[in-house]
């Protein structure tokens, strides 16, 4: 890998940090306001409706320009939506400005890697990119966790002699603006890389014609077929399987917040792990038979409603984030292959985020629904590790079936 691949990884880092440390700052800020418990599962269904909406268009943009210049845009957006949040705008609304950002990152922040690196080393440079990604998530729930904490905020402010005018939370915002502003710096030196598939028309209609036909070559492809649907699946839990972790540590470990979120990074360390285990031992021709790993990732889940013991909880959930690491970074590389072939990189990455991003918003609905209707936590998490082994078995043997 040459200076160009890590300067890409840095800024992914970075703007990845910020956006896991924002989530905990801005579901502090709900808990300042008095917000109901179900608006914290609703928050991260503001922040992916945009990456729904935003879909058809946010890969063509992506194909039509250089990505590093998408990335600082997209970087600048997250920054306004910081700014909203800091002076007042409805937390919810304003973490829906931060999603607009990050719907037009992803496809390129992927989609580069397909144009600046030859097929062989996208495995590799997957687990790369899957474990900066899980370092800055693992770094911002720390991060986050240590931001909330009122004596430290307090300390640094009186420092400052603002004590007492800036909330907890609005500090710790103050934080995650500096970061995206470095992320945007580090944008600025993205290598520049041929623009890949670049639309004829710039007409909407021929916009949602064009992504619509990627979305049905996507789902039509065999090999694309099985790594979308395992990526919309994996993204989807994971988003849920956060929250879950913070309602279940502060139940049944008693823990606080910022002793929550940090509890959550441990399911992060897991799934960088297994993302390295991937990328050493798992290559693109034979990344689907890591499909039966998922299944025994929604059984491990499953054993959680077993453990009271934090030492426990820690093993059990580095080991639920390992399994899912070493699954995903093969299924993220076989897709981004097969979207290059098909499509273009901005393209196929936008069809994903369009997919897992429902899902995303579907299952945290569907823990909204259960957390506003009075299910205990233990109840939650069977149904949703159920959920995972089951969705896994059916996409693997569906997988056998058309292969045969």
């Amino acid at each position: 890998m040459n200076l160009g691949f890590y300067i890409i990884l840095t800024a992914q880092f970075l703007s990845a940090l910020a956006d896991n440390a924002l989530l905990f700052a801005a579901i502090a800020m709900l808990k300042e306001l008095s917000a109901p418990d179900w608006h914290i599962p609703v928050l991260q269904q503001f922040f992916v409706v945009s990456y729904i909406l935003l879909a058809p268009f946010v890969g063509a943009f992506a194909d039509a320009i250089p990505k590093g210049r998408v990335m600082f845009i997209s970087n600048s957006i997250k920054f306004v939506g910081c700014l909203a949040m800091l002076f007042g705008v409805q937390p919810l609304y304003a973490y829906g400005i931060v999603g607009l950002g990050a719907a037009a990152y992803s496809p390129a922040k992927y989609g580069i890697l397909t144009e600046y690196l030859p097929p062989k080393k996208l495995v590799v440079a997957n687990s790369w990119m899957e474990g900066a990604t899980v370092a800055a998530i693992v770094l911002g729930a720390i991060i986050g966790g240590i931001l909330l904490n009122p004596a430290l905020s307090s300390s640094l402010l009186a420092g400052w002699q603002l004590d007492g005018s800036i909330s907890v939370s609005r500090f710790a915002i103050i934080v995650v603006t500096l970061l995206y502003i470095s992320a945007a710096v580090f944008n600025l030196f993205i290598p520049r890389v041929a623009i890949d598939h670049k639309l004829p028309k710039k007409n909407p209609l021929y916009v949602l014609h064009d992504f619509w036909h990627s979305f049905i070559l996507l789902w039509r492809d065999p090999q694309g077929q099985i790594s979308l649907a395992v990526t919309t699946l994996f993204w989807g839990a994971g988003a849920t399987l956060r929250l879950v972790v913070l309602t279940w540590a502060g139940l049944i470990l008693k823990f606080d917040l910022e002793k929550a979120t940090q509890l959550t990074a441990v399911v992060a360390v897991g799934i960088a792990v297994g993302a390295i285990v991937a990328g050493k031992f798992v290559t693109l021709e034979k990344s689907v038979k890591v499909l039966p790993t998922g299944i025994l990732m929604g059984l491990t889940v499953i054993s959680m409603i077993f453990v009271h013991d934090w030492r426990i909880a820690v093993a059990l959930l580095f080991l639920i984030g390992a399994l899912g690491g070493f699954f995903v970074v093969p299924m993220n590389a076989l897709l981004q292959h097969r979207g290059h072939l098909l499509m273009g990189a901005g393209h196929s990455i936008a069809v994903q985020n369009f997919n897992e991003n429902i899902s995303i918003l579907l299952l945290l609905g569907g823990y909204a629904m259960m957390v506003k209707a009075g299910l205990h936590i233990n109840t939650i998490t069977i149904i949703f590790g159920a959920f995972v082994s089951l969705s896994m078995w059916l996409i693997h043997y569906r997988y056998q079936r058309v292969t045969a």
